[in-house]
């Protein structure tokens, strides 16, 4: 059934996150980090923190099926989006970071997903109403920055050499700016909001080539593999555990993770 509220969103990433632990599936790396950015939505929303939260609660939901939708085709042997297709089969990539399973989960849903949601959400004219929470998202966002990075560091403790060789400059892989993307998925929802519903389809099409090429920059940087070998190399490879550590709340259990 599709969700319809938050609630339901998230009883939903339970159960993805849940199937994913039990198979030690990398699907599962996405699934727990976005079920923690819907709790902590969830939370904004009970205690007032969005400005409108009957309205944040649906752009949440419109949002998360894209995503959930996405998975379901997948997993039952369709093609989804290129760009979910990108995400969901570099998780069957071992020799990817943790952290570009991550991006590659981040970019599809919100380079693609996030302004397609917020058009359907606010149709037309209505789509301004939408804007300052939309724009709060970011500060919740925000919060969870700092914990979710320790977590990573836990379980890819050289993830910070990414920088020291170069990677930084040269790839998509640490460049992925959440602000920045959210940007881009609001000039997404304003075009739409503008455009013929006729020509949506063609609109989201071109984008979701733009995006998927952005996911396999992400995935597969020129010139980076023996690099990238090296940080693999020291990251947990226990898939349960990397689950166990994205779906935790407390960064400092996390920082235990390398040594179990």
């Amino acid at each position: 059934m599709t969700p319809q509220t938050i609630h339901d969103v998230v009883s939903a990433l339970d159960a993805i996150v849940q199937q994913a632990h039990e198979n030690a599936s990398r699907l599962g790396y996405f699934a727990a980090l976005y079920r923690r950015v819907t709790c902590a939505v969830r939370d904004g929303i009970a205690t007032g923190r969005f400005q409108n939260g009957p309205l944040m609660e649906q752009l949440d939901v419109n949002f998360a099926n894209r995503y959930l939708q996405a998975l379901a085709t997948y997993q039952s042997g369709g093609t989804p989006t290129r760009s979910w297709l990108a995400a969901f089969k570099a998780c069957d990539d071992g020799s990817r970071l943790i952290l570009q399973q991550l991006l590659a989960g981040m970019n599809a849903h919100i380079n693609l997903d996030l302004g397609i949601a917020a058009a359907q959400t606010r149709p037309g004219k209505r789509l301004p109403e939408l804007k300052p929470d939309f724009d709060q998202i970011n500060g919740v966002l925000g919060d969870l920055t700092g914990t979710v990075a320790a977590e990573i560091a836990a379980v890819s403790p050289l993830i910070g050499d990414l920088e020291r060789i170069g990677l930084r400059d040269q790839t998509s892989i640490v460049n992925f700016n959440m602000t920045a993307a959210r940007n881009k998925a609001w000039f997404t929802a304003q075009r739409l909001a503008i455009e013929p519903p006729a020509l949506h389809p063609l609109t989201i099409d071109g984008l979701d080539l733009a995006v998927s090429i952005a996911g396999k920059a992400i995935l597969y940087p020129l010139a980076a593999e023996v690099g990238l070998a090296v940080i693999r190399s020291a990251e947990v490879s226990d898939v349960r555990r990397v689950i166990e550590v994205l779906s935790q709340t407390n960064a400092a259990v996390a920082q235990t993770a390398g040594a179990n």
